[in-house]
């Protein structure tokens, strides 16, 4: 590979791999400990992701368990969940905190499979945008003691690398809609 290209295969991954995260935290009818990831809760005057604090553990297929290490932070880790957006209300009694999934409705779960789509998309789209930055690089670099066959190899470059990484965006999409189908 080109050394030049290196920088845009870079910030390909690094969209692939935002896409892969944003992904993560979108619910899908079973429990998944990745949508606390965005949460923090208020921990001695600083916020703290809610799995430093707390044992996060996945005892049944919808149910989130969160059992803090400092009993104190059950009424933090409860309110922090409370003013978020996942949708669930918490069930604390006193010693652990639990998160029940429901079953998600057709409805509901299509929507979700549109939102992964839209998300997809942005994703390809961002790996296209990195395409052209590196083809008007190449671009301008006419003219220069780079040959003509040189920008031209670097371009198919780009292209293969721009191809590689789309279908990774699709090949994430496609396993998240059919977890989200999936009853």
């Amino acid at each position: 590979m080109h050394e030049r290209l290196k920088v845009y295969e870079e910030k390909m991954q690094k969209s692939v791999k935002s896409l892969e995260g944003e992904l993560a935290t979108i619910r899908a009818g079973r429990a998944n400990p990745h949508i606390l990831d965005k949460l923090a809760v208020d921990y001695y005057g600083s916020p703290t992701p809610i799995q430093q604090v707390a044992n996060v553990s996945v005892p049944e297929a919808r149910m989130i368990q969160i059992q803090p290490w400092e009993k104190k932070m059950l009424k933090e880790i409860e309110k922090a969940i409370l003013v978020s957006d996942i949708g669930i209300n918490p069930t604390n009694d006193g010693q652990v905190i639990r998160l029940v999934f429901p079953e998600l409705t057709e409805d509901r779960r299509k929507e979700i499979a549109k939102d992964v789509k839209k998300k997809g998309e942005q994703a390809k789209v961002a790996v296209r945008n990195i395409r052209r930055d590196g083809n008007d690089a190449c671009k301008k670099l006419k003219g220069t003691e780079v040959s003509e066959d040189e920008i031209k190899d670097m371009e198919d470059e780009l292209q293969k690398l721009t191809d590689k990484y789309i279908k990774e965006v699709e090949k994430a999409v496609e396993a998240k809609t059919k977890e989200v189908m999936t009853v």
